[in-house]
């Protein structure tokens, strides 16, 4: 039978108990902050179209909404790797993976 969660205890507070969960959390705001850092950077017609996605060791994926999105957020990376690495958050390569919204 699974542990019962104590009242008041969030989603956040789970996931910062488990040392695992805690280092996958971590990486989905840092995410998150990349995607603040070079959205100000993307048109703004693209910005809706453009999500934080996946951050590991090897790259940091951006999710699009269709493939003209892609295209254009391809013409930008060197913009967009610049902006992370005067931020403080320079890191893996950014890549490009289209995956629609359901």
């Amino acid at each position: 039978m699974p542990t019962p969660v104590p009242p008041g205890h969030t989603l956040a507070a789970a996931l910062s108990d488990s040392q695992a969960l805690a280092g996958l959390l971590a990486r989905v705001r840092e995410s998150q902050a990349r995607l603040a850092v070079v959205a100000e950077l993307l048109p703004v017609g693209l910005r809706g179209d453009v999500r934080a996605g996946p951050l590991d060791d090897t790259a940091w994926v951006l999710l699009v909404d269709h493939a003209a999105a892609a295209a254009k957020l391809r013409q930008l990376l060197p913009n967009l790797q610049q902006a992370l690495a005067q931020s403080g958050r320079d890191g893996p390569p950014i890549k490009i993976r289209v995956l629609p919204r359901v």
